[in-house]
């Protein structure tokens, strides 16, 4: 299976209506009446502090050995990179295992570069467990164990009885999350790599790009009711363009990650990829903001790849652009989504995206995404020639699931149909063919899809 870098190198529905179309949903419809829901355009980025490139458990390492792409000036120039970009933003700062515990001067110094960073511009630091892919290589006890000593190292690390207020995790299952929630006191959990499959270690299909509280079933699937609610708001890792999204790896010579991130856009040179940047955000920050009242874009950068000309660019481009966004840390954010959402009641995110013209993100396509607590539902259309969309994607969340129980990559949640075409079942359909308790599901909360039937 390729390496995104190998890749790079080689080549609304209101709180009463969902609780009346769901009887397992939450009967908290006054409470979340009576706080507003979040508004605005929100940006948070993570950079990844480690020693190897991937480091699945505190002993086991996979991938190349990467400590002098991590030294203290690799770390200053990411920080200033971002200071350039946003001035008076805040970013997180997620240290791995090894990064820890190294005792080589360089890393002592880098920790120490954190904390004053800390101190300085209020920049969170936490912990990244297994290299984004801790419940793939350990069990549920182990990684628990292993975030529970890493925490306990930071905070002492910092000092003042510091407490980082989130987890950057890549993937982390339902029990971990629920343990940071229970067991650690932490709220927010960066814990799903939205519709990655067939690239680097991990395969996580199934689950709602922006801010959710997971079922004690499934990691990706909204929890239906207080049963199976855990209290920790569970976000994405990466922004990607919808498009190319859709595609199962590298379909088709394509890259399905294209995006926000600086190793998918570095490949299409620099203008290309600053243009498939910033086209990625206006997919949230334009039209998903007209759709939500709310727009989210987050990335994740390791200090290894260097880049930080582009993130710098990025930044301002954004602050040009949209210069209302609020750039914070992963804690921050989540924190204040939790303020506003007591619960999955009323989830509702909608988007509708015309492809970019990059590679993989067809200008002549357009993609509408329904998200809620019951279901997602994706529609594909050529645009242009004014013909009806296809269904290509519909999970439901109403439907039991279960993760994995012992070590393996997948850990999607696909049941009627999936975007990335793994399954024989997975083939576009006209809407009107899907079964009628179906169709009815959908028109529930989307009447106005009812020209499709």
């Amino acid at each position: 299976m390729k390496t995104r870098r190998q890749f790079l190198t080689a080549a609304a529905a209101s709180a009463t209506s969902l609780a009346l179309a769901n009887p397992n949903a939450f009967a908290l419809v006054d409470t979340v009446s009576t706080r507003p829901k979040m508004q605005g355009r929100f940006l948070t980025h993570v950079s990844i502090v480690r020693v190897n490139q991937i480091e699945v458990t505190p002993t086991k390492n996979i991938g190349e050995d990467e400590a002098p792409l991590n030294s203290p000036d690799h770390i200053r120039h990411r920080r200033e990179a971002f200071a350039a970009g946003w001035p008076g933003g805040q970013m997180t700062w997620a240290i791995s295992w090894l990064a820890l515990i190294d005792t080589r001067p360089e890393y002592r110094e880098a920790r120490q570069l954190l904390v004053s960073y800390h101190h300085q511009y209020g920049d969170e630091i936490t912990f990244i467990p297994g290299g984004y892919f801790a419940p793939m290589y350990a069990t549920r006890a182990d990684n628990q164990k292993t975030i529970h000593d890493a925490l306990e190292m930071i905070s002492k690390m910092v000092g003042n009885h510091y407490r980082p207020q989130s987890l950057v995790a890549g993937y982390l299952d339902a029990d971990s999350q629920h343990y940071l929630a229970t067991q650690e006191g932490i709220h927010v959990c960066q814990g799903q790599i939205w519709s990655q499959h067939g690239i680097d270690n991990g395969d996580g299909d199934g689950g709602i790009c922006y801010p959710y509280y997971p079922s004690r079933e499934h990691y990706l699937k909204p929890a239906q009711g207080k049963s199976d609610f855990i209290d920790c708001v569970c976000l994405d890792g990466w922004t990607c363009d919808f498009l190319p999204a859709r595609r199962e790896g590298f379909e088709g010579g394509f890259n399905s990650r294209l995006g926000v991130g600086p190793i998918e856009t570095g490949r299409l040179g620099v203008e290309a990829g600053h243009k498939e940047t910033i086209d990625t955000v206006a997919q949230h920050f334009d039209q998903g903001y007209a759709l939500n009242g709310f727009a989210f874009v987050t990335s994740i950068w390791e200090v290894s790849i260097g880049q930080d000309d582009d993130l710098t660019w990025s930044l301002q481009a954004i602050k040009n652009r949209w210069p209302d966004t609020q750039v914070m840390t992963e804690g921050a954010f989540g924190l204040a989504w939790r303020s506003h959402h007591p619960s999955n009641a009323g989830l509702n995110y909608r988007f509708d995206a015309k492809g970019t013209g990059a590679p993989g993100s067809e200008k002549e396509l357009e993609i509408q995404w329904f998200m809620n607590t019951e279901f997602r539902l994706a529609l594909l259309r050529h645009w242009q020639s004014g013909a009806a969309p296809s269904v290509i994607d519909f999970t439901r969340y109403d439907l039991p699931a279960h993760e994995p129980q012992t070590l393996q990559r997948e850990w999607s949640l696909m049941n009627v149909l999936n975007q990335k075409g793994t399954r024989p079942q997975d083939k576009p359909i006209p809407f009107r063919q899907f079964p009628l308790d179906d169709q009815h599901r959908i028109l529930a909360h989307y009447p106005e899809l009812k020209n499709l039937a």
